[in-house]
């Protein structure tokens, strides 16, 4: 599967070739960001994308007229030599002008680039983090960003927290590292405010919803329970999204709210969720600038939230108040609770948070800042 233009092969070797390493291009805030990028940059670039997991739905975002080609290379059995060696053979096949690699999944690409001379000129982009690091840096995974991420340009980051973990932990040199916060285009969120539900609501019915792959590192479970705990029984659940928990979350789920709660699978386009929620709500135990807040904020939502990476700084001031600390399940029952008995609060949080967030963090920076780090490097 591809999406293309009609440009003849012989005229593609001009093109500036990006080969972009993901564990995975299911639809979630990095692949989201970087879908942005390409349908951004339009045919000035040709992308490769390797989705080490074989997932490639976020293709489906992607604008007609853009060069992207998936090429699947799965995780190899054997030793680690054996991987590594394998990895830099496809580089070398594949001869990108830069290779873009993406958080801690995709090292091993890091590492085969490092084989005695570099093969591509590489930049290194991290988002966050799996549950096994939840509570702290693996001791092994930080002493081999160290190494590996030593020798890419640059290590891009979205958020204040990676800033200061890439620079005290990984020890990264300041000119190494580039801050690049996430961006929302506000305009095109606004406009579905007024689009019709997806599903039936009774007068009076107020949605606390999420979208979020279904991974343990969510935490899902707690925003059940949290929602559970209100005994508010004019409060509905939404989770969108698909994953390994969704059996078990739905089973809770049933449980503990009944035919409260609603699990409507995978969105393509978030404004299809987020168009039926009355709130916003986040409740994992790691993220770093997750790009659902900014989207839930562009939509005019008030947010409930854990305090987890950026996300207290995210929301306007007014909205801070109901981002509670991570473990605490009350607190953050308790904020869904007073924003659901709260019409008129609710609509003022929205509104705060679609002018912080045009504010704050526009699409167009995002944008131009990446567009100045690509054209230094392969013009």
């Amino acid at each position: 599967m591809s999406v293309s233009v009609g440009i003849a092969a012989a005229d593609m070797s001009h093109i500036p070739h990006l080969l972009h390493v993901l564990p995975s291009f299911g639809v979630g805030g990095i692949q989201v960001r970087l879908v942005a990028l390409i349908n951004s940059f339009g045919p000035r670039y040709r992308h490769t994308i390797v989705a080490l997991d074989g997932t490639i739905s976020c293709l489906e975002r992607v604008a007609p007229g853009n060069l992207v080609e998936p090429v699947f290379f799965p995780n190899r059995a054997g030793s680690a030599l054996r991987r590594l060696n394998a990895i830099r053979r496809k580089l070398t096949e594949l001869q990108p002008d830069l290779l873009l690699t993406y958080n801690w999944g995709s090292i091993e690409w890091v590492l085969a680039n490092r084989f005695f001379f570099a093969v591509s000129a590489h930049v290194h982009l991290e988002d966050g983090f799996g549950p096994d690091e939840v509570d702290g840096q693996v001791r092994r995974r930080v002493l081999v960003r160290r190494f590996a991420l030593s020798g890419a340009l640059k290590v891009v980051v979205p958020s204040q927290t990676l800033v200061q973990l890439a620079l005290q932990d990984w020890r990264l040199r300041p000119d190494r590292l580039l801050h690049i916060p996430n961006g929302i285009a506000v305009d095109q969120f606004l406009s579905h405010r007024n689009v019709k539900p997806r599903f039936g609501r009774d007068r009076g019915d107020v949605v606390v919803g999420t979208i979020a792959p279904l991974r343990p590192e969510k935490n899902i479970g707690r925003l059940i329970r949290a929602v559970a705990r209100t005994c508010n029984e004019r409060l509905r659940l939404v989770v969108a999204g698909e994953g390994p928990e969704r059996s078990a979350l739905e089973t809770e789920a049933k449980a503990l709210l009944g035919n409260r709660a609603l699990f409507i699978g995978s969105v393509t386009e978030p404004t299809r969720a987020l168009q039926d929620f009355d709130i916003f709500a986040l409740s994992s135990d790691t993220e770093q600038m997750p790009m659902t807040i900014l989207e839930a904020m562009a939509m005019a939502l008030p947010i409930a939230a854990v305090a987890v990476g950026d996300v207290p700084i995210m929301v306007a001031d007014e909205n801070r108040p109901f981002i509670v600390e991570k473990h605490d399940e009350a607190g953050l029952s308790a904020a869904i609770a007073r924003l659901a008995e709260d019409d008129a609060l609710r609509s003022r949080l929205g509104r705060r948070n679609a002018c912080h967030v045009r504010a704050a963090f526009p699409f167009e920076r995002m944008i131009s800042s990446y567009d100045a780090l690509l054209t230094s490097i392969v013009g």
